[in-house]
């Protein structure tokens, strides 16, 4: 029996090295977890109390005895209060901690303490203490004073919640934290079965049992921590996070195949639910169209890269914004990557919104002034510097006063819409169509001469005049004067160049209107189509 006790003294205090060591590996750990003090705490008052445990053990007199069970309530009541915090913020109920549970879970500790060191004074705490018959060395039993079933009481009570708490948010944890949840759960259980088989009187000569358990709960609480990244973040919080992102995010393994995924990807990918866990990235992208699914075959899973997708979701287009980052393991390997969606497509339609507001004209829908001109210019360089034909047309629209001065400005604006409508009919791809101002429109023609620009323009002119658009009282008909230049010298500005075409058109003014006129090298003519 001797030598067993003696064993039984060696396991508690490796016990009582492994939670000292505990303690300080999660003092000097920098974490992010918010209930790391109440680990210290837990992990400190443990080491306290398996030493002063195990030198009770070695004690050969009561008074000796005495002592050490004195030093053994300065960690034992407050173990389990300190692990109960640190459960509530590991499931996520950090906002529960506040003064007054701190107050509540620590007085009765502190004058558990006080009362142990002052028994022989009251006996509130222990009636008696006394060696036990059946022993072969020194053990001592103890009678219950009314204070020790108070703190029992505590203690078996934070173990329960505890417990509960953990079963509570079994079910709503992801997998990879259930080893963490199940090594917690055993941290608190064991402790537990140990104290009641004491109480009962069940564990041999009445040896508690608690210290020699808790060298098994450390050594599983050091495995979590150096293989499971346990005491890094509360899984809860991690989880909530996760979850109410308003960006969908994916987690893919080496295979590219779906390992996890949060709320808001699930609302942006169609049938993306539990069942598609394992399925390839290419097959969720799928729906969303070509452009989705070849970014998934042209992306490096090793680097990170961002891009813009047009989306294709249950009928309607969206546009997304995709980035793609490696996720590594602790060891620096790659273990798969994370792909981020943010909408972005009110972020877009106001971009193109913004963009339609600078380039087009907001009546006719065609490139105002200033986006003519840009574009103009551009094509105008490109065509002299290839020693291609470049032509502009001007035309403005005949009396336009006139049928604002007489059917209003409402049908004004008709008359532009009608104009530009059948201008559309002859513009190609290539050509620049804007407004030009007021009720004159203007054309730039790359690759296309003189003549051809001419034929254009009566083609143009010839429909305007034989079309008519509604009014409340009948048709109404127009016409539209029109110049035409070609950029003969290289060196032309396309300022030049529309001054030109301009005195061509005033040319068609001042002839009688609804005719083209072409500004030529020496003269100003007006067209006579064979």
């Amino acid at each position: 029996m001797a030598s067993m006790i003696s064993n039984y003294i060696i396991i508690v205090s490796i016990s009582g090295v492994l939670n000292a060591l505990l303690a300080l590996f999660a003092f000097y750990r920098k974490t992010d977890f918010s209930g790391l003090r109440a680990f210290i705490v837990s992990s400190a008052a443990s080491a306290v109390y398996t030493f002063a445990f195990a030198l009770e053990l070695s004690g050969n007199s009561m008074d000796q005895i005495k002592f050490w069970i004195k030093l053994e309530y300065l960690g034992m009541p407050y173990i389990a209060p300190s692990s109960l915090l640190m459960i509530m913020h590991f499931v996520g109920l950090e906002k529960l901690v506040s003064k007054k549970l701190l107050v509540l879970l620590y007085s009765v500790p502190v004058i558990s303490t006080v009362l142990v060191w002052t028994n022989d004074s009251h006996h509130l705490f222990y009636k008696s203490i006394y060696f036990r018959g059946d022993a072969p060395t020194p053990l001592v039993d103890i009678v219950m004073g009314p204070w020790y079933i108070v703190q029992g009481s505590l203690t078996f009570g934070c173990m329960l919640a505890g417990m509960c708490l953990i079963l509570w948010r079994w079910g709503r944890m992801r997998r990879a934290y259930l080893r963490q949840m199940l090594i917690i759960f055993v941290g608190q259980f064991l402790p537990a079965l140990g104290a009641f088989l004491y109480l009962m009187d069940l564990t041999p000569y009445g040896t508690d049992p608690v210290p020699v358990v808790m060298s098994v709960t450390s050594s599983l609480y050091i495995w979590a921590i150096l293989s499971r990244g346990m005491l890094t973040a509360a899984p809860i919080a991690r989880e909530n996070l996760f979850e109410s992102m308003r960006d969908g995010v994916l987690v893919m393994d080496l295979s590219d195949k779906l390992v996890d995924y949060n709320r808001a990807a699930a609302e942006m990918l169609e049938d993306l639910d539990a069942a598609a866990i394992g399925r390839p990235l290419a097959q969720l992208f799928l729906p969303a169209g070509k452009e989705a699914v070849d970014y998934v075959m042209n992306s490096n899973p090793q680097i990170s890269e961002e891009q813009e997708l047009v989306w294709h979701s249950g009928g309607e287009v969206r546009y997304y914004q995709v980035r793609s980052s490696p996720v590594q393991k602790h060891d620096g390997h790659l273990a798969g990557r994370m792909i981020m969606l943010i909408d972005v497509t009110e972020r877009t339609l106001l971009q193109e919104k913004l963009l339609q507001l600078a380039t087009i004209d907001s009546l006719t829908g065609i490139y105002n002034r200033t986006h003519f001109m840009e574009l103009s210019r551009q094509r105008l360089k490109e065509a002299a510097d290839s020693a291609a034909p470049f032509s502009v047309i001007l035309l403005d629209i005949d009396f336009f006063k006139s049928i604002n001065d007489r059917y209003g400005h409402q049908h004004g604006d008709m008359a532009l819409q009608h104009v530009v409508g059948v201008c559309r009919q002859h513009v190609r791809e290539g050509d620049v169509f804007g407004r030009y101002g007021g009720e004159e429109f203007v054309l730039s023609l790359p690759g296309t001469p003189l003549e051809e620009a001419a034929l254009i323009s009566e083609r143009i002119r010839k429909d305007i005049e034989h079309s008519t658009f509604a009014a409340l009282t009948g048709t109404i008909k127009i016409t539209a004067s029109f110049g035409v230049a070609e950029a003969f010298r290289r060196s032309i500005s396309l300022e030049e160049l529309l001054s030109e075409a301009d005195h061509a058109l005033y040319s068609s003014k001042r002839n009688g209107r609804n005719a083209v006129h072409l500004y030529g090298v020496s003269s100003i003519t007006r067209f006579k189509p064979m």
